[in-house]
């Protein structure tokens, strides 16, 4: 297996590591942690038992993946950004078995010092800013900001920001990809404009 582990990181016994996963100094992944191919999980980085990482996952220093975590394919995590899992804690109430579950989806970007507030969905290839907390379900290619978190525009696969309003109805063009981007009802979708295109999806 094709897996890089620098020797000041922990990596304990039963966890599951894809080809090509890199990991740095200091870091620590639990025995129970499940990572793809590709990934790489950046200085001082935790890994919980029950967390769940896709493929291409790009994690920066100081993030640590609490239970209950699951993240999908190419999905960045940048410097210092936070999950949580527990909604309310207290350090004298045990509430381990009240774990809400956060689900980051496929392309998503989470910005430095950013946090998650546990029982979220971030979806496709949302764009979280740094600094920014998220309390509620982010919608696909929105472009999230401020304390707490409000939608202040819209993103392409690219991670560039698309000239589309808010709501409504409209299209716009990622201006690095030329993609189109088709805004319906306030739902964001990529259009699929050629059979090559469609073909890649199925």
């Amino acid at each position: 297996m094709d897996v890089s582990i620098h020797s000041s990181a922990i990596v304990d016994r039963g966890a599951v590591l894809g080809d090509g996963t890199r990991v740095w100094h200091f870091a620590h992944v639990c025995a129970g942690a499940s990572i793809g191919r590709e990934c790489s999980l950046g200085q001082n980085v935790f890994v919980g038992n029950d967390v769940r990482i896709g493929n291409n996952v790009k994690i920066q220093n100081n993030v640590s993946v609490y239970d209950a975590v699951t993240i999908e394919d190419d999905v960045f995590c940048g410097p210092s950004m936070v999950f949580t899992n527990v909604y309310n804690p207290r350090s004298a109430v045990n509430r381990k078995g009240e774990y809400l579950r956060t689900l980051v989806r496929r392309g998503a970007t989470i910005g430095a010092n950013a946090t998650i507030v546990c029982g979220v969905t971030v979806r496709e290839y949302a764009f979280v800013a740094a600094g920014a907390v998220i309390v509620r379900d982010v919608p696909a290619y929105a472009l999230m900001a401020g304390v707490p978190a409000r939608q202040i525009g819209w993103m392409s696969r690219h991670g560039e920001r698309l000239s589309l309003p808010l709501r409504g109805d409209a299209q716009a063009r990622c201006p690095a990809t030329r993609e189109r981007y088709v805004l319906t009802d306030g739902v964001c979708e990529r259009c699929l404009e050629t059979e090559d295109e469609r073909e890649k999806v199925r």
